[in-house]
């Protein structure tokens, strides 16, 4: 199977990897689909793999008796999986499954640890990135105690935007009230009043971005802080 080459892929990260770091890695790279819901890491189950979504969007949730909340997002910026690596913790306490489906390059924990061991450069990029993770679970917190579900949906869709190829996001409005954390109804209302401004066009299992700029307005200061963080530690070096 023919590894792959580093000018060719589409993960943000493994493109600001050291090129010899990327050497190293790439013989146990392994493509693979990311189908909807499937779960990538379990919570309190050790990480065997990690995965470089090429696009795709993962969710990070935590989960409660009144159900899961999302917590976190990572497409083709990031890497599904590293913080238990990096932290040598080998698991952690949230369920990270597949949001948007798409493809990933995956990896085996022990490789990728072995390469982290033997690069310095690889070690420090990695833990960057661990950084802009622990910024945008941050600013989440802030935005779900601060802003409307209004600001709060806009700013899920300026990231999923972000992630994706077009502006469509296919998600089905319940979905969508889980990853906010309130009920669907509130959902509903919301969605409304942001196609009524001509920021998106709703339909079922669909939303379509139309206007950007007014999303980030009416986001305001709860999109774009994990955002300049990621380039400013990754693409910045």
């Amino acid at each position: 199977m023919a590894h792959p080459q580093q000018s060719v892929v589409r993960n943000r990260l493994l493109k600001a990897f050291p090129p010899e770091d990327f050497a190293r890695i790439a013989p146990h790279l392994q493509s693979t689909d990311l189908p909807m819901q499937e779960p990538l890491i379990r919570s309190g189950v050790a990480v065997e793999h990690l995965y470089f979504p090429e696009d795709g969007i993962c969710s990070i949730t935590a989960s409660g008796s009144d159900g899961r909340v999302e917590v976190g997002m990572i497409g083709r910026e990031g890497v599904v999986g590293v913080v238990p690596i990096l932290t040598g913790g080998g698991q952690v306490p949230h369920d990270h499954f597949v949001q948007v489906p798409g493809l990933a390059h995956r990896i085996g924990a022990g490789p990728l640890c072995a390469a982290i061991e033997e690069s310095d450069p690889l070690r420090r990029l990695l833990l960057r990135y661990l950084q802009v993770e622990v910024v945008q679970v941050r600013q989440t917190a802030f935005a779900n105690a601060s802003f409307t579900i209004e600001a709060r949906l806009a700013r899920w869709l300026l990231m999923c935007h972000d992630r994706l190829d077009g502006d469509d996001v296919l998600i089905k409005h319940e979905f969508l009230g889980m990853m906010l954390g309130v009920q669907r109804s509130g959902v509903t209302l919301a969605l409304q009043n942001l196609e009524g401004a001509g920021r998106i066009r709703s339909r079922r299992g669909c939303i379509t971005v139309l206007d950007r700029t007014l999303l980030e307005a009416l986001a305001e200061g709860s999109y774009g802080v994990p955002e300049a963080e990621y380039a400013r530690l990754i693409e910045g070096v």
